[in-house]
């Protein structure tokens, strides 16, 4: 595998204060690894306990990181546009803070761009570490965009990819903020502008610490009005 030219990686959290350094202390030598010149960004989406100063010490530590804080809390789509538009390199790839993923499988990711000379890599669950209701309400999910876009894919909502900046710049801006539809909405918008995107599967991990919050019924119907305003606009 050759390393990338360039990469930048970008973390959005929430209430992560005992997950994000671990985090971001994996991540960094493998981004050393993979990436000739790299950044890693954390958008801290608003938290409320001591992630915003987690993510301020990283910063000093490591000087290719930078850090953007919301105020008050936007969403996970609000903190995934801030990640993608503020990254500056010709590849973008992200994760979750959460611990669950291994950051090192992007090389995997990287050879399979390399051998596919795709657009998008994106990852599919393997195996997924959440609660069975989560995975049935993914499933549902899926249906319905498959349904209304024609979108098909082993898991378009996965928090591990890596696309080309290109895609980021060439599509209409992503508008979902609060919802779980923004991912769907950056596929669906990346096949309708002829962008190539290929699957990859990843592993995923019990979450060791802290709270999801991406099942509660605020974000769930969020993300319905998301997805029905689109294919209203599309139509």
């Amino acid at each position: 595998m050759k390393k990338l030219k360039e990469l930048s990686l970008f973390l959005p959290c929430y209430n992560e204060e005992e997950n994000l350094k671990n985090t971001v202390e994996k991540a960094v030598p493998v981004l050393k690894k993979v990436a000739e010149k790299y950044e890693l960004i954390i958008v801290n989406d608003g938290s409320k306990d001591n992630t915003g100063k987690i993510a301020s010490d990283l910063a000093k530590k490591f000087d290719f990181i930078k850090v953007i804080n919301h105020s008050p809390n936007r969403g996970y789509g609000a903190a995934l546009k801030s990640g993608m538009y503020s990254s500056k390199y010709e590849w973008i790839t992200f994760i979750d803070s959460d611990g669950q993923f291994d950051f090192s499988e992007i090389s995997g990711f990287i050879e399979k761009q390399e051998k596919t000379g795709a657009d998008l890599v994106i990852g599919y669950y393997l195996k997924r570490a959440v609660p069975f209701y989560r995975i049935m309400g993914s499933k549902i999910w899926e249906l319905a965009v498959w349904t209304l876009f024609g979108m098909k894919v082993k898991d378009t909502d996965c928090g591990f990819k890596l696309f080309r900046k290109k895609v980021v710049q060439t599509i209409p801006k992503l508008e979902a903020e609060r919802g779980p539809f923004i991912s769907s909405e950056f596929l669906i918008k990346a096949k309708r502008a002829g962008f190539k995107m290929v699957e990859i599967g990843v592993h995923h991990y019990p979450r060791q610490a802290g709270q999801e919050t991406g099942s509660s019924l605020k974000v769930i119907i969020s993300g319905l009005s998301d997805l029905i305003r689109l294919r209203r606009k599309i139509k």
